[in-house]
Order: structure tokens, then sequence, then C-alpha cells
């Protein structure tokens, strides 16, 4: 399987910028696994004052909060979509965001990229961030 790259993303500025606007984040594929990127990843920024959304087929609450079958099921305003789900989601959970009037950023964790969705959220005004793990950028942005 051939690797890709992210061509569509976000500079540092761009990064910076995004991380000190938002303030609500829906999870995709947030895991209860306490071991899980998901979960460490989330735990972090909910401790860093945002408020998270886990999204995940099999648990019913996570970090204390109310676990959601899908995107548009949440029915508070989201400013952020972080996607810890395969590639191959990441098109679908664009469209659902898309469905949405609220988000304004669509994020991929480490090693995730989908150039064409990631272009479509783009060309739809949303800001893009691929392959960026939330926390070590968060984290950089603190200093």
């Amino acid at each position: 399987m051939e690797c890709e790259f992210p061509t569509v993303n976000s500079n540092n500025e761009e990064v910076i910028d995004i991380l000190k606007k938002i303030k609500t984040i829906a999870v995709m594929g947030l895991s209860p696994d306490e071991s899980k990127a998901s979960f460490y990843v989330s735990k972090y920024m909910q401790s860093q004052g945002y408020k998270i959304y886990p999204v995940y087929p099999k648990a019913d609450e996570i970090l204390g909060e109310k676990v959601y079958r899908s995107l548009s099921d949440i029915p508070e305003p989201i400013d952020c979509v972080n996607i810890f789900r395969k590639p191959a989601a990441i098109a679908t959970i664009v469209d659902e965001a898309l469905r949405r009037d609220d988000v304004k950023v669509i994020w991929t964790q480490m090693g995730l990229v989908n150039n064409s969705a990631a272009e479509k959220a783009r060309q739809s005004g949303l800001d893009v961030v691929q392959s960026k793990c939330l926390m070590v950028e968060h984290k950089a942005m603190k200093g």
C-alpha cells in the first residue's frame, strides 16, 4: 500500500491559531482503553479546558462524558472534529461534518491522511490539519 502524505494541511501558524480558537472537540474513535492514544490525547485536551465529545460505538461514558454514536448525534456546537479512525473512514466523517453548520476544523491524528477528503473540507471553508497530534501541537504552542 502506498503511503499518502498530507498535501492539504495547515501550516504551523495556522495550527496555533486553530488551537487558540477552538473550544469543543468531537473525538471520532475515542476509545475507553486508557493505553490508546485517543484516550490520553483527549484526557490531556480535557485537562487544558477543552470540552470533549466522545464518538464511539460501544461505550456510554468515556472521560466522564456522554458517548455519542455519530457526529450528527451531538446536540451541542462542535468546533473541531478530531479523527482517530482509519483513513478510509475519513471521507465519511468529513461528509458528516459538512452536514453540520458549526464545525470549523477537521483534524486527523498522526499517520492519518486523506487528501481528497481534506481538500473537500478546505473547499467548504473548514480548516484542515492532517497527521498531527492535537496534544503534541498544543504542548508545543504552550512552550
